[in-house]
This record gives C-alpha cells, structure tokens and sequence, in this order.
C-alpha cells in the first residue's frame, strides 16, 4: 500500500519507526470527513494574504480538516524579528511560510524536520532541486516543506517585437543582445526613446537581485559554499584559473547595457522602474517573476504581453534560471506541532499544489504536480522554469541589495573595475553569512 505525505508524517509524528516512500500524494483525501485532526493552525507568511486565503478557502472544499488553518501576511524584513518576539512570548504561529531568501535569517528559529520522518531519497525524488536549500546542515533534516516555486521568467510586448519584425522572444543572451539595432530607440544624445530590457544599472531594474542571481547561476558560480569546517562564505566567481574570472564576465555583461559607448546600451539610471515601464507599454522586454503576470494584466489590461523562459548562455549544458522557493517551516516551540506537520503535508497533495497554483500564479515544487501541464500557456512556461530554479542561501534581500547595487553602481560609474567590485561584493556578503 502506498503512504502519502500525510500518513507519513502521522507516523513520524507519533513514531511509530522509520519512514518508507514517505512522500507519494496522489493516495490521501480526507473526503471530508474530519478524521483528520489537523485543528488549529495559525500561518505566518510572505505570500500576498489575497492569493492565499482564496487558496485555503478552495483548499477546505477539498479537505473539510483544512477548515481552522488560518494566513496572516507577514513583510519578509520584519518576520525574522517578529517570530523572534512571539516565540519569547509563546504565541508563535504553528506555519512560516517564506522563501530561501528568508531561510538564512529565520533558520535559528527553526525546527528541522528529521531525517527518520523525510529521508533524503524521498525528499530529493519529491521536490524540485532547488527545494534542497531547506536542508539543515550536519544531517539534521530539512527546514522546510517545499510548497511553491516563482521562477525568474521574461515577460515580452508582442507589439513591440513584432512591429519590428521579430517573431518569437530570445532563448539565449546573445540573441538578445542581437535585437538591439531593431528594437532599441535611442536621440543622438543617447537618450533612451524605447528600450530593449533593463538592466545594466540596480536601482531602478525591478528583480535585479533576483536577476543578477540568475547570472552568476547560469555560469555555475554558487554565490555562496561551505567550507570543510562548515563555515559559510560567498564564491561569486573570483577566482579562474585562467582568462577572465566568472563573476567578474556576469558583472560586465550585465553593466554593459547601461554603458552609452556599446552597441548594447539600452538603460540607464534616469529611466523609470523597469516594471513600470513595461507596464506602461514602454519596454520591448521585462525580466520577472512568473506570480507578475497577474499584477502586469491588473495593472494594463490593454497591454499584449507573453512569457516566455528566461534567456540562456549559448554555451551553457544545462538551463538554469532563478527562483523563490516558498516551504512551510514549522518554528520552535509551537502549541501545534502535530496539526503544523500535517497541514503542511497537505499542501503538498495534488489536488492542494494545483489549487495554490492557479491561486498565486506560482508553480507548484513538486516534481508529480509539474509533470501534468497545464491549460495557461504562462503557467507552462512557469511549470517548465520550475524544473530547473536555482538559489542560494542568500543574507538578508535588504543587505543584499545593498551589496549588488555598490557593486553595480561603482562599475558603470567607472569608481571600480569589475573584478575589484566583485571581490568587494563577496567580502561584504561573507561578512553578512558569519554567525
């Protein structure tokens, strides 16, 4: 007989012994009969309150045992400290919900998940790649249950690109780069008219973090690595043992669009925030996350946009891009461990990943829901991306940004070169990683 995801940690929870094919969804449904004694759950998290309290309510029609699991929206820059203060009041939430973004951070008010509930096979067979980022280190477990993954994606005005003879979105940098003499618009004072992407400059290019993160991962730079004694400290590509370091080419590459003296300039820091202005109609492509579509089509219903996987190397063996994976972690000390288990098992049922899905605008981190396709042409793209997300157990986003835009900004000002930048950048964020 086969154990799903629920039954399974039922077992592991009341330990009644090791685990075998923990994780296999298909076969658990309450059929709403309330034997499943979840009771009161309370969620932290850092996915919009809207998408997800439209998720529990399909998801309770689904499983009537769901029924007393509530969601309070959390600021990702506030959570780690407002956790800290409710677990010294006990009055922690059962759930935090939130990204690897977060992990680093919240990860000592974490309660790993043991190995003799969640084997490694099971989980590394179950969830998508990048859901390895919640392991704990020494063995410990995971942090995390895998829920949903919002893949790095490019966004790309169909008006723009075909009235300038161009007939499907780039698959790789350099085709990219090849659409500038069409696409791009400039005065002869190397004024920006029309652009074609933004990038090149931090501030003003929504998801540069996210962006630039995809970059270093594209080229197998890790962002961050263990030492042999655990120590934890940044790799952006410093090193080489020969020609040009990694990171120092993703850095020059990316700084090369808002650079008036190549044929690549497109952007600058005087334009507006690159959302906005594709929002606006006014940017051929945008780089986002697969959840924007929703906001995009809000925001400008007139606007003819597609989506499409975000560029590649030419070179590259394998496709990468970058994602925010979202897992349920269950913190210390809780009232609620059992339910907290259980629910967070029953997000991962299929029928659950499918509702949360369409819900969101995310794609589900399973690997048995993304392997059915859906309708949406975006949420294909979206499904497809998820395969292949990377990340990294990245400090603080504020902390980061911080360190990517000196790091941008001193190379197109000319304050630094690109390798003297990079070699900053990875200081700073080490600096960042120490205990």
């Amino acid at each position: 007989m086969k154990i799903s995801l629920f039954q399974g940690i039922l077992i592991g929870v009341f330990g009644f012994g090791a685990l075998v094919g923990l994780f296999v969804f298909a076969t658990y449904s309450s059929n709403g009969s309330g034997n499943n004694t979840i009771g009161t759950v309370k969620v932290w998290g850092t996915l919009p309150k809207e998408a997800m309290n439209a998720t529990l309510t399909s998801v309770t029609q689904v499983d009537e045992g769901m029924k007393n699991v509530s969601y309070v929206e959390k600021d990702p820059s506030t959570l780690p400290a407002d956790l800290a203060a409710a677990i010294a009041t006990e009055t922690a939430p059962d759930l935090v919900l939130a990204s690897q973004e977060e992990l680093f951070a919240l990860a000592k008010f974490i309660a790993p998940i043991g190995t003799d509930t969640i084997s490694a096979s099971t989980f590394t067979s179950t969830f998508i790649d990048e859901g390895n980022l919640f392991t704990a280190p020494g063995g410990a477990g995971y942090f995390g249950i895998p829920f949903l993954v919002d893949p790095l994606v490019l966004f790309w005005n169909n008006n723009i690109l075909s009235s300038s003879g161009i007939a499907k979105p780039p698959a790789t940098w350099e085709a990219l780069i090849g659409l500038m003499p069409n696409v791009a618009v400039l005065t002869p004072s190397k004024q920006v008219t029309r652009g074609l992407i933004a990038l090149g400059t931090y501030d003003n290019v929504h998801n540069a973090r996210g962006i630039l993160s995809a970059l270093f991962l594209q080229t197998n730079v890790p962002m961050v690595r263990y030492s042999a004694g655990g120590v934890l400290s940044a790799d952006l590509g410093e090193q080489t043992g020969g020609g040009v370091p990694t990171g120092e080419a993703v850095v020059g590459f990316y700084t090369q669009f808002a650079d008036p003296s190549k044929v690549s300039y497109t952007w600058n820091s005087s334009e507006p925030d690159s959302q906005q202005a594709f929002g606006a109609g006014d940017l051929a492509l945008y780089l986002g996350y697969a959840s924007e579509v929703l906001f995009l089509r809000a925001t400008n219903p007139n606007l003819a946009f597609s989506v499409a996987p975000l560029p590649q190397p030419v070179t590259a063996l394998g496709k990468g891009t970058y994602g925010l994976v979202y897992a349920f972690m269950i913190p210390r000390g809780v009232k609620n461990p059992t339910g907290a288990y259980q629910a967070a098992a029953l997000f991962t049922n299929s029928a659950e990943q499918d509702i949360a899905a369409k819900m969101t605008g995310l794609a589900p981190a399973t690997r048995g829901a993304l392997s059915t396709a859906p309708a949406d042409p975006t949420a294909v793209v979206a499904y497809t991306s998820a395969l292949y997300a990377k990340g990294w157990l990245s400090p603080a986003p504020l902390d980061v940004d911080k360190v990517f835009s000196s790091m941008i900004g001193d190379v197109v000002s000319g304050r630094s070169m690109s390798d003297t930048a990079v070699s900053n950048a990875a200081r700073s964020l080490t600096s960042l990683l120490q205990p």
